[in-house]
């Protein structure tokens, strides 16, 4: 049974609401409403609405009869009333495969991002950044972010496993866990509140860079959003960019940290003077270190040659660092991109592949052109993605409703499964295949013998005479045809082949089922067997193609046929049955027989053994020549039915 939103008849919350207004009291009805209980019905009703509108979509009764995996209950919709009150955060579990879950861990994202940013630059850079005209400003981000780390802990002590296949909701067995994890540990230190020593030393950023350890929930958020999002490909591309940029900003940040401790200016390696107007603005500096630290960690371009022992040992630090990430990264960019185009290299290997073999078989030009836009269309369309391919690893049921939703459209207006069993239409799915013709490609000609039937997804066909001048009628999506010559109906006048010639008039895709196919998926239907056959009887009674005798005929000698069988089986299992009994009978008595003859004959030692009984062999000889002699009698003898014969020749 499927599972769906609940409905809400459209006007009846209204009425509701109405009605709830009317039962309250007079003074309380003068009484206007404030402006934050406005907002609150507001996103009630908008949510109701929206409610009322999924629910109207996905009751689809064609996809109802049809689904075969139960559909998941969304557990995290909720009134909006409802969060605001104690209750809901008490019993609050999250599941972290939901949308919810994965916007959090965007908001966190970006409170980590602000830290690992910031705090160096504020650090490094506190001549500029921590004036006392600016100070006070860094104080709203810098607690708002504290804010949303304290309340992320809140969230992750609540975000469920799965056990024995199902979410824990038990809120302290999921507070336990988180407690005696590793992330409650790095949480607990990153929002330790050092902030209270500016106290003592005045403010200083580097108090709060143990905010920066957070970076665990960053990664986390990349492998929620690469499930997510459509384009994964873009996202690890993005992703890569952003940790290049950040490496290379705090290696900026540590560089302008080391000048002023060597002194700016004090030989070519270092940032030069800032009391120089040309050097002083904040903007310049920044600027100015981070292409320093760009040429430096990717080793692209020349920069000054350090001259002190702390500015080598820095340089030769970021050398290796440099080399040993950005090889990585940059190895990973060009999987990436390789990955990218993969499906592109596939489909132009394969038209390479055509091209070569035309050329070397000396294949016509009109060929070839035709060849190159089927080409081009099945690429352009899409129609290159290969679904066996894409849908193996997943379940077979999972795998069958997939393809229903993705070919819904065109199953819906066929009418031979309008009517057929839920199974059966699962079996044909993942048994259809997608076939591509090019304007004025025959599918099929008149007397061909059938093998496959067809359903139209996209594109015109036409149904015409032997010679193609002739149309009688022009099928569009959703049209079949095809059908009665792989069902193999009793009766038909035609046999098995084609009554006429289809052509398509532009580009059509098509999907096949083979008679295969079809027989193998109705093997273990017999009552949908039935119904297609009566389908496909009525249709060859409209155009007199059914010969009714012939069809009773062949019904009655195929029942015939099915009660023969039936009983020739049973006559051999009962047949089986009597041979085993036997058998067992005679095993028993040989099993009492051996032991009491091996007891009873038992030759004395040393005496010799005796001669076989002369008279007892000579019996035996006898009766085997008089046994030779009936068969070779009765082998003379001619049969009764011989005889028979002889009379009637004469």
């Amino acid at each position: 049974m499927v599972n769906m939103p609940p409905k809400i008849a459209p006007g009846k919350a209204d009425a509701d609401d109405k009605k709830k207004e009317e039962s309250k009291d007079p003074k309380d009805k003068n009484s206007a409403p404030s402006k934050w209980n406005k907002a609150v019905k507001k996103v009630t009703n908008t949510r109701r609405a929206s409610l009322r509108k999924g629910s109207v979509q996905e009751d689809d009764p064609f996809l109802q009869r049809f689904t075969v995996t139960a559909r998941e209950i969304d557990d995290y919709l909720h009134e909006c009333s409802e969060i605001f009150t104690l209750k809901f955060w008490k019993k609050l579990v999250i599941n972290p495969s939901n949308a919810p879950y994965f916007w959090w861990s965007f908001v966190v994202t970006c409170a980590v991002m602000y830290n690992l940013i910031f705090v160096i630059m504020r650090g490094c850079y506190y001549d500029k950044l921590q004036v006392k005209e600016i100070v006070l400003y860094w104080f709203i981000p810098d607690y708002f972010c504290d804010a949303i780390y304290i309340f992320d802990m809140y969230m992750i002590s609540r975000v469920g496993f799965l056990e024995q296949g199902l979410l824990c909701r038990n809120v302290h067995t999921l507070t336990k866990r988180y407690i005696k994890s590793w992330k409650f540990i790095v949480d607990i230190f990153c929002i330790f509140p050092f902030d209270f020593l500016y106290i003592l030393v005045g403010y200083n950023a580097f108090l709060r860079m143990n905010r920066c350890l957070k970076v665990w929930r960053l990664r986390e958020f990349f492998n929620l959003a690469e499930t997510h999002t459509n384009y994964p490909n873009l996202l690890r591309v993005a992703n890569l960019i952003l940790i290049i940029i950040i490496i290379i900003h705090w290696n900026c940040c540590l560089y302008f940290a080391i000048s002023r401790y060597l002194g700016f200016g004090s030989d070519g390696w270092t940032y030069p003077d800032v009391t120089d107007p040309n050097f002083s603005s904040f903007w310049k500096q920044y600027v100015f270190c981070f292409y320093w630290s760009t040429l430096t960690l990717t080793t692209i371009g020349d920069t000054a040659y350090p001259e002190k022992t702390v500015s080598f040992i820095y340089c030769i630090t970021c050398s290796l660092i440099g080399v040993l990430i950005f090889a990585t990264i940059f190895g990973n960019v060009g999987a990436l991109i390789n990955e990218m185009d993969a499906a592109r290299n596939d489909f132009q290997h394969k038209v390479d592949a055509v091209k070569r073999y035309m050329e070397v078989r000396q294949v016509t030009g009109l060929v070839q052109e035709r060849v190159v836009k089927w080409f081009d269309y099945t690429w352009n369309n899409k129609e290159s993605v290969d679904d066996s391919k894409n849908l193996e690893h997943l379940p077979e049921k999972l795998r069958a409703e997939i393809c229903i939703h993705v070919h819904l459209r065109t199953l819906r207006q066929v009418k031979i499964f309008s009517d057929c069993e839920p199974g059966v239409l699962v079996e044909l799915v993942l048994k259809l295949k997608l076939q591509v013709f090019s304007p004025g490609d025959y599918v099929c000609r008149k007397g061909d013998i059938g093998k496959e039937m067809y359903i139209i997804k996209k594109g015109k066909l036409q149904v015409c005479s032997e010679d193609g001048k002739v149309v009688f009628v022009t099928l569009v999506e959703g049209a079949t045809f095809g059908e009665i010559s792989i069902l193999n109906l009793p009766g038909n006048k035609t046999g098995n082949r084609r009554t006429a010639s289809v052509r398509s008039v532009g580009f059509s895709d098509l999907f096949c089922l083979s008679k295969t196919d079809l027989l193998d998926a109705l093997k273990e239907y017999p009552e949908a067997r039935k119904s297609l056959t009566e389908i496909g009887k009525n249709i060859l009674r409209k155009d007199n193609l059914l010969d009714e005798e012939a069809a009773r005929r062949e019904e009655r000698r195929q029942q015939n046929l099915d009660k023969k069988i039936e009983l020739i089986a049973d006559a051999v299992d009962d047949l089986q049955k009597e041979v085993n009994k036997l058998v067992h009978k005679l095993s028993s008595k040989e099993d009492k027989e051996t032991p009491s003859n091996n007891d009873s004959i038992k030759p004395p030692q040393g005496a010799a053994a005796q001669p076989p009984d002369d008279k007892k062999s000579a019996t035996d000889s006898k009766e085997i020549k008089t046994s030779h002699q009936v068969t070779a009698k009765e082998e003379k003898k001619p049969s009764s039915v011989s005889l028979k014969k002889e009379e009637e020749d004469k």
